[in-house]
């Protein structure tokens, strides 16, 4: 149960993600920049937050970057870069909240990925992640009588590639930590232990794909409101939620616990739709979204239930 509810907590700072995404795609904000300067907010206050706390552990993360930058630049491109990159895309054709929902289907990927990695997933867990899948596409059905169908798509389909990208590179760093495999290392470090070294980690391997993505689109420069508002996500969202998270995941000591830890991320689709209602005026979903809503959270609580039954 501590995994369950601070992991519930961790979804609530999540969620600022897609309620602020879409507040700045609505104000006109490239998407570049609303995924780009996230990650060189989060390196900067990480960093400084680091060297003033915890300097050893600071320099120690850095020389475990150097050691294996390449771990790190895969781990945090994909966990990070790619995700994040796919997540802002879709801010700009679907309301956060919508974002949010189809995101859930992380929870049905993560079992997928987790098999990749050799992992053994109870059958009734994997049947209870399809309840949470089929609320995603009512929601996504509703939607289809008010957007375009090449609207439905460019929102939809990258979240489903993010849903992918961000337990795979997560999975790659909880490997690294249990002692590696032929081609993952195996990083015993004091820095592997803090919550905040790995979002650093991860958040350093990230930096080459936005320096990438950057020169490739060219956006034009961001307002100072968009600035303002990628600090915010990075301290809620990038930082306090991201530790959160990885803490109850990295805490998991099977595969069924690291599932649990993927499964609490459901409650951002409840805090983002109350986060776009209050705060950016959005409309309240129909019958259809309400039983999509209705259904992710059932198949959470369900799947909470079957991992405390085993």
């Amino acid at each position: 149960m501590k995994i369950i509810m601070i992991g519930v907590l961790a979804a609530l700072f999540f969620s600022t993600t897609f309620v602020l995404n879409r507040a700045m795609s609505l104000d006109g904000g490239h998407w570049v920049w609303s995924a780009s300067l996230r990650y060189f907010w989060m390196f900067g206050i990480l960093s400084v937050g680091l060297f003033a706390v915890r300097r050893e552990l600071f320099i120690e993360s850095l020389k475990l970057y150097v050691r294996h930058w390449f771990f790190w630049t895969a781990a945090g491109g994909i966990g990070f870069g790619l995700f994040y990159a796919l997540i802002s895309f879709s801010a700009s054709y679907a309301p956060g909240w919508v974002v949010a929902a189809t995101w859930q289907t992380t929870i049905l990927a993560t079992p997928i990925v987790l098999l990749g990695f050799g992992k053994k997933i109870p059958l009734r867990a994997m049947l209870l992640t399809l309840i949470i899948f089929a609320g995603v596409l009512l929601i996504n059905l509703e939607r289809a009588g008010t957007a375009s169908f090449g609207d439905i798509l460019l929102g939809a389909i990258p979240v489903l590639i993010a849903a992918f990208a961000y337990p795979f590179g997560n999975q790659l760093v909880w490997e690294a930590r249990q002692g590696g495999t032929k081609i993952i290392p195996h990083l015993d470090s004091p820095a592997m232990d803090d919550p905040f070294c790995r979002v650093l980690l991860l958040t350093l391997g990230s930096l080459p794909l936005w320096i990438i993505i950057i020169a490739v689109f060219s956006p034009p420069p961001p307002a100072m409101d968009q600035v303002l508002n990628t600090a915010l996500v990075a301290v809620f969202s990038g930082i306090v939620a991201t530790s959160l998270f990885l803490y109850i995941r990295h805490k998991a000591r099977s595969a069924a616990e690291l599932a649990a830890a993927d499964c609490t991320q459901s409650m951002e689709v409840v805090f983002s739709l109350l986060g776009e209602v209050a705060l950016l005026g959005g409309i309240l979903p129909g019958l259809l979204g309400w039983a999509g809503i209705a259904l992710t959270m059932l198949g959470l609580v369900l799947y909470i239930r079957v991992q405390n039954v085993r």
